[in-house]
């Protein structure tokens, strides 16, 4: 509504609103102990139209500021370091001076608001003084913001109201040199995080640590089950351990005497069942793409009772 008021006859707080068209961009609270007088409500309609004005200016500011951004960015993924710089001027200059994070955020539900997630971030790094780069692209927002900053940290701790699921992902820090690197990175995080249905995944996550927990994914789990199933089922019919026997092989590096020894059988049988794998598969185990992916098929079945 254009106005409302709350509260009594004696204590009332009439709230105008402020923007032109159907969108809302703030509201003047009056409060008074009685009804507005005819000039009183001539200088309440006043500062409604200087206030509203001045909202729309804003706005017109801030796109033109987000035309100028995604300039910016643009530029920055196609290798045109020194051509950014110049654009950016001082309004983004800052920002490339000094290692930055991509992130990238896309809408999971229908409900989902990518404004929210901007205004976080762009009040965080307008209270601490630090420059941001936004730029909306459709149902996907892509952020500059500088390493270790306020505004990496909104991201990272922002909370959408319930129903209004948002996914991100979130590079490595970077240097302008390397923004298109930053970008696929942010791409890769996001990606992780709308197929496990978290809020934000940050690069860093992927690259650090093992690479066992990502073999979890339904799509390389499914992989493996037909990579393998072949040798589960010779083995249910109880003619010999070739998966066992194929895990001892492969964590041995293909020592024959070590993994015989700690399967406890000759190393003849063990030869024997590894050339009975290679038939059932018809794959050679002399390839070290086929070991890797047998490996990590086994990984990923590694829960799987044989």
């Amino acid at each position: 509504p254009a106005s409302a008021v709350a509260g009594g006859s004696d204590d009332r707080v009439e709230l105008q609103s402020l923007g032109t068209g159907r969108r809302v961009r703030g509201a003047l609270a009056v409060g008074t102990g009685a009804p507005l007088g005819t000039a009183e409500r001539y200088a309440v309609h006043s500062a409604v139209a200087l206030l509203t004005l001045t909202t729309e200016r804003t706005r017109a500011l801030q796109l033109a500021e987000q035309r100028l951004g995604a300039a910016v960015l643009r530029m920055l993924l196609s290798g045109q370091q020194d051509h950014a710089r110049a654009v950016a001027g001082d309004l983004y200059g800052g920002l490339l001076d000094a290692p930055f994070r991509l992130v990238i955020a896309e809408r999971a539900g229908e409900a989902a608001d990518l404004g929210a997630l901007t205004e976080a971030m762009e009040s965080a790094a307008a209270r601490a003084g630090e420059a941001v780069l936004v730029v909306p692209e459709g149902d996907r927002l892509v952020v500059l913001a500088a390493d270790g900053g306020d505004a990496v940290a909104a991201c990272v701790s922002f909370t959408p109201e319930e129903g209004a699921e948002l996914v991100a992902g979130l590079s490595a820090p970077a240097g302008p040199i390397a923004a298109a690197s930053a970008y696929k990175q942010a791409e890769q995080a996001l990606s992780v995080a709308r197929r496990r249905g978290r809020p934000l995944v940050e690069h860093e996550e992927l690259v650090a640590g093992s690479l066992v927990p990502l073999l979890a994914e339904d799509a390389v789990r499914a992989f493996a089950d037909g990579m393998l199933r072949a040798l589960y089922e010779h083995d249910a019919t109880g003619r010999g351990d070739l998966v066992a026997s194929l895990r001892a092989w492969l964590s041995r590096h293909g020592q024959w005497d070590a993994a015989a020894a700690d399967l406890g059988v000759h190393r003849h049988t063990l030869r024997y069942r590894m050339r009975r794998v290679e038939e059932i598969l018809g794959r050679s185990l002399d390839d070290p793409d086929v070991r890797m992916e047998l490996w990590l098929a086994l990984k990923a079945t590694a829960s799987r009772p044989e």
